[in-house]
């Protein structure tokens, strides 16, 4: 089993950059990939980005890349979420997931995901 913990959210203006958290648990840490959804009230969750085992791949949604970054720190268990130029309509929950799959074309979809965390709020006002 894997145990996730996000945290970092908050409330931020519409331009500012929030870095958003996730420690992993249980199963070692380089077995399985790790992903970043978000889903906003009334909308269904939605793919932000993912990390292979190693770090040396990353997939993002079209809709944050170039103004979001996903790392991990292989040594701490904990993957991170760099979001910048924040909108409006960044705002959501965000859950990070992990993933026995380590090849890009699953990685955006929810049902390849068999761990979550329980979310951390991101709101960004205008």
């Amino acid at each position: 089993q894997v145990q996730l913990v996000e945290s970092g959210g908050g409330l931020v203006q519409a331009g500012g950059s929030l870095r958003l958290s996730c420690a992993a648990s249980g199963r070692t840490f380089t077995t399985y990939t790790l992903g970043w959804f978000r889903q906003a009230p009334g909308k269904e969750r939605e793919f932000v980005a993912a990390i292979s085992r190693s770090g040396g791949n990353t997939h993002y949604a079209d809709s944050v890349k170039g103004r979001c970054t996903i790392s991990r720190d292989n040594a701490k268990n904990t993957v991170y979420l760099q979001l910048d130029s924040l909108k409006p309509e960044d705002t959501a929950v965000y859950y990070c997931a992990s993933t026995p799959l380590n090849y890009p074309a699953v990685w955006g979809s929810t049902i390849h995901y068999d761990y979550w965390g329980q979310g951390t709020q991101v709101t960004v006002s205008s």
